[in-house]
C-alpha cells in the first residue's frame, strides 16, 4: 500500500504518524466506473482536505498537496528498457507528507483539518516530508536505494522545501516532483506530465525522470473514496495513472544512459488508514501488456491471514471494475529470506481476483529496503512481472510488502 505508494511504516518507525495507517497499496470497495469522474474543475472541493465518500475528487487542484490531511504520498514506479527492448532497470520514487500536532479528523465528526491553520515560522515542524527512491539493475543484480527527510513549516514558498496545495509540486532540497499539463492537452483527463529529478551519491546513482499519461485517471474505490477497512473512517482519497510513457537519464556509478519505459503514479491521502489488528501489507500495481491496468492488495493480522482486501481492474479502453475484500487472495508460492533483515518474504505469488488468476514473480528477489537509519522501517518493493495459466507474461509492475521484519507499529 502506497505508502506505499505507499511505507506508513517509515512514519510509524519515527512516532509521526498517531492513529494513522499504511498505503502504497490501498484497500478498495466496489464502486461505479470512475476512469474519468470530476476531472473538470481546477478549485478545492467544499469541505476541504476531509476524507468524505461525497467529495468530488477536482483536478488539477487534486494533484496537489492535502495538507489538512494527517498523511499524504505521491508514488511513482516502472521499469525502463535495455537496447533489446527488455526490461532492464526498475525504478521506484515516492515522496510522503505527514501532518503533526492535531488530531486526525474522521469522517464527518470534525472540523476540516484545513481549517488549521500552518505553525509560524521557517523550522515550525507544522509537517513532516519524506522521500524514498530505488533502483532495481537486473542485469547486475543490485538493488540500490536512498532517502531523504525533512521538517517543513507549511509555507508554499519555501524554495528547498514544500509541498504545494494547487498542484503536484514537491521538494526535499534537489529531489523534486512537479505536475504540469502535457503541451496541447490543457486539462484532458490524460494530459499529465510528471518530470522528477534527483541524485543519490552515497547509493551511486542519479535519475531524471519524464512520466506522460497516456490514459484517463483511475480513481480507485468510490470515484476515488478508497475504503481501506470495515469500519468507514478507515479510508482515504485515492486515483492512480497507469501506463505513463516514461523517459529518463539513468546515470550508475557515473556512466549515462537515456531509456524509456513504463510506469505507473499512485497519489493518496488519508487520516486513518489500518484496521485494528493489522500487521501489514502486500499490494502490487501491475501495466497489463494489453493496455489495461490491475491493482490488488491485502491488510494482514499477526497470523497472515487477511482482514480486509482489495483492487480493480481496468481493461484498455474499459470501464473500472472494483474489488470486494471477500473477491480477492494471495496465495504465497515462493519465499526468499533477507541476509541483512531476516525478513521473509514472498517472491512467487498466486493472485485470485475476480479479472482472473495470475502468477506473480519477483524479477529480482533482493529488492528489500532498509530504512532504519532514517525512518525504522524494513520493507520489500521492487520490480515483478505477471504470468497467466500458460505462463505468458501478461504484465509488468511493483510488488510492495511491509510488516514481515516486525510487525507495524503505529502509535
Amino acid at each position: 500500500m502506497h505508502p506505499p505508494r505507499r511505507l506508513w511504516l517509515h512514519w510509524a518507525g519515527l512516532g509521526l504518524l498517531g492513529a494513522a495507517g499504511p498505503a502504497r497499496s490501498a484497500p478498495a470497495q466496489p464502486g461505479p466506473d470512475t476512469s474519468s469522474h470530476a476531472a473538470t474543475a481546477d478549485a478545492p472541493a467544499p469541505d476541504g482536505d476531509r476524507i468524505h465518500p461525497a467529495r468530488t475528487l477536482r483536478f488539477p487542484r487534486d494533484h496537489g498537496a492535502h495538507a489538512g490531511a494527517r498523511t499524504e504520498w505521491w508514488y511513482a514506479t516502472g521499469w525502463l528498457n535495455g537496447a533489446d527492448g527488455a526490461p532492464s532497470h526498475g525504478f521506484q520514487l515516492t515522496f510522503f507528507r505527514s501532518r503533526q500536532g492535531a488530531a486526525a479528523v474522521t469522517n464527518g465528526t470534525a472540523e476540516p483539518a484545513a481549517s488549521t491553520p500552518p505553525l509560524a515560522g521557517r523550522f515550525a515542524p507544522a509537517q513532516w516530508l519524506f522521500a524514498h527512491a530505488a533502483v532495481t539493475d537486473l542485469a547486475a543484480g543490485r538493488h540500490r536505494h536512498a532517502q531523504r527527510i525533512t521538517r517543513w513549516s507549511g509555507d508554499e514558498r519555501l524554495p528547498e522545501a514544500h509541498a504545494r496545495r494547487g498542484d503536484t509540486a514537491l521538494a526535499i532540497g534537489p529531489w523534486r516532483l512537479q505536475r504540469s499539463d502535457r503541451p496541447g492537452t490543457g486539462l484532458d483527463a490524460a494530459g499529465s506530465r510528471y518530470t522528477a529529478r534527483l541524485a543519490a551519491p552515497e547509493a551511486g546513482f542519479t535519475l531524471a525522470l519524464q512520466l506522460d499519461s497516456t490514459q484517463p485517471r483511475l480513481l480507485q474505490g468510490q470515484a476515488g473514496f478508497s475504503r481501506k477497512g470495515p469500519q468507514p473512517r478507515q479510508a482515504s482519497h485515492y486515483y492512480s495513472q497507469p501506463q505513463l510513457a516514461v523517459q529518463a537519464e539513468l546515470t550508475l556509478d557515473g556512466r549515462s544512459r537515456r531509456l524509456g519505459g513504463t510506469g505507473w503514479l499512485d497519489h493518496e491521502w488519508s487520516d486513518e488508514l489500518l484496521a485494528p489488528g493489522a500487521t501489514g501489507w502486500d499490494w502490487i500495481g501491475i501495466n497489463l501488456a494489453d493496455g489495461g491496468a490491475l491493482t490488488a492488495f491485502q491488510l494482514r493480522d499477526a497470523a497472515g491471514q487477511a482482514l480486509w482486501a482489495g483492487g480493480s481492474h481496468r481493461p484498455a479502453g474499459g470501464a473500472v471494475r472494483s474489488f470486494a475484500p471477500d473477491a480477492l487472495r494471495f496465495e504465497p508460492l515462493q519465499w526468499w529470506t533477507s541476509p541483512a533483515s531476516g525478513a521473509r518474504y514472498p517472491v512467487r505469488w498466486r493472485v485470485h481476483t475476480p479479472a482472473g488468476t495470475h502468477e506473480l514473480r519477483a524479477l529480482l528477489d533482493a529488492q528489500e529496503l532498509d530504512s532504519r537509519g532514517s525512518t525504522g522501517a524494513i520493507y520489500w518493493e521492487g520490480l515483478a512481472e505477471l504470468r497467466d495459466g500458460s505462463g505468458r507474461r501478461v504484465g509488468l509492475g511493483y510488488l510492495e510488502m511491509t510488516g514481515r521484519s516486525a510487525p507495524l507499529r503505529l502509535g
